[in-house]
């Protein structure tokens, strides 16, 4: 084996799985098909969901001060998204590149391989293992891994070459994006819908502004480049009004209404994460961040099988929680599309939905379903409220004194095992998965937030990616059932 695992595309997801494979001690090799980082950045800020695992990971810091907000939308519909009291908080501003940047001085840092200008051009699974044939700066060669991530984009060689299903529908229609300087123009930060079609506009660093352009008959095309900036001031022209071609352009580039979703997300020892494996609408700038959450899932499942702590079953979990997830996207992404690009003959339906959104029960149903807090997996069963969703932050004091989170605890990429009651015998039940998982004594040092365990809450199983797999009172698996169910026979 050339390694463990090969990862395809340096992109958010490529890089997030790297790093989080390095955290668990399995070698990676990313192979990156561009020579360089382009600088673009189609993915623009974090949801909530996002930021609260990036800050597990200890990432946050990295970005230095990320510029958070409530102002949100569904569909080009306002929704404050402080109708979530806690963690529901989005970063606005944060470029791609930046975002790219960032993960893969992490995952270097952490040893990932990163190998640029590598091309792959076949792939064979013989059910031991995968080739993978590739073009490199030194020419074409086999490499050889237990498995093989395709993260590489929603045209992925990976997907196509694995023979992976992708059903769904094509685009019906063409827009544009861009990113230029030099001219002002009002603020549309949710989007602005217009009698042909819908624009956007909003401030990015170094006095650059995104725009984006839908104009409704506008027919997808095949291109083998980015459009022109003059075919992007003229629809942008043609909607507004307003004459930008004197604008510089920092890059352009058009995309579709394409949705899709694979079949199944592992297929042997091949699998796909991010937009290798789901391509929709990109409202509310979900793609990336459900792509992010991907990896983040898989992960910790992979390095564990791949160090053979646990069954190769546990990378079915991915499957079945992920493809949900990725359902439910394709599913909202949808709605909005037809909501904000369609035209009069859907205003009834945007002023029902508008009036049903001043109602805090629908709102919040609305912002937790595109921040990513509502994802919730089968655990086990219980009545725990907490039982297979994230872990709201925690703060947290041990029986030393000492100060710790919730947060802090997940930065290793570990397991998590919270006594909140000073419980000897829990301790001494979790201890054959001693190096696996790690046990904590502590109790809040300060009122949960919205969502957090009450005062009932006794002791908390959280696995590596925040999600609480056992809870007590509350879980109807027993501890050690949990803990070989996630962590593996001891």
């Amino acid at each position: 084996m050339d390694a463990p695992v090969i990862v395809v595309g340096a992109g958010p997801a490529g890089m997030m799985l790297a790093g989080e494979l390095r955290l668990a001690g399995v070698a990676v090799v990313v192979l990156e098909r561009l020579e360089r980082r382009t600088g673009e950045s189609r993915g623009l800020g974090f949801t909530a969901r996002t930021l609260e695992t990036f800050d597990q990971r200890g990432l946050l810091a990295r970005f230095g001060d990320v510029e958070t907000s409530t102002l949100g939308h569904f569909g080009g519909l306002p929704l404050d998204f402080g109708v979530l009291d806690g963690a529901c908080q989005a970063a606005k501003t944060v470029p791609q590149s930046v975002t790219e940047t960032h993960l893969e001085d992490w995952a270097t840092g952490l040893g990932a391989d990163i190998r640029r200008g590598h091309e792959v051009l076949s792939v064979h699974d013989d059910g031991d293992g995968v080739d993978v044939e590739v073009r490199g700066p030194d020419g074409r060669h086999t490499l050889r891994a237990a498995h093989l991530v395709g993260c590489d984009g929603g045209r992925s060689t990976v997907r196509k070459a694995a023979g992976f299903d992708f059903p769904g529908t094509a685009a019906t229609m063409e827009m544009y994006l861009a990113d230029i300087k030099g001219i002002e123009l009002k603020p549309r930060m949710i989007g602005e819908t217009l009698p042909g079609g819908m624009v956007m506009v909003g401030p990015l660093p170094g006095g650059t502004t995104r725009i984006v352009v839908c104009e409704r008959g506008t027919p997808p095309r095949r291109r083998e480049g980015p459009p022109s900036f003059d075919e992007v001031a003229a629809a942008w022209q043609r909607l507004t009004g307003e004459d930008i071609s004197a604008a510089e352009p920092v890059w352009v580039s058009a995309f579709g209404d394409a949705t899709r979703q694979v079949t199944e997300y592992r297929r042997g020892r091949v699998i796909l994460a991010g937009d290798s494996a789901h391509i929709h609408l990109p409202a509310g700038g979900q793609g990336m961040n459900t792509g992010i959450q991907d990896s983040v899932n898989l992960g910790w499942k992979l390095a564990a099988v791949v160090r053979g702590t646990a069954p190769s079953s546990l990378l079915d979990t991915y499957h079945s929680e992920r493809h949900a997830v990725g359902r439910r996207l394709l599913m909202n992404t949808r709605a909005q599309g037809l909501l904000f690009l369609s035209g009069a003959e859907v205003q009834p339906l945007r002023d029902s939905l508008r009036e049903l959104m001043a109602y805090d029960d629908v709102a919040r149903h609305l912002v937790a379903m595109v921040s990513g807090l509502e994802i919730s997996y089968e655990v086990g069963g219980g009545s725990h409220p907490l039982l297979g969703r994230r872990m709201p932050p925690l703060r947290l004091t041990t029986g030393s004194g000492g100060r710790t989170s919730s947060t802090e605890l997940l930065h290793p990429a570990r397991g998590v095992l919270l006594d909140l009651a000073d419980n000897p015998r829990l301790r001494r039940r979790a201890a054959p998965w001693a190096e696996r998982v790690d046990v904590v004594t502590a109790r809040p040092s300060a009122p949960p937030g919205a969502g957090g365990p009450d005062d009932t809450t006794t002791a908390l199983l959280i696995r590596p990616d925040g999600y609480v797999a056992w809870a007590a009172p509350g879980s109807h698996h027993d501890l050690p059932m949990a803990l070989e169910r996630w962590f593996g026979a001891p």
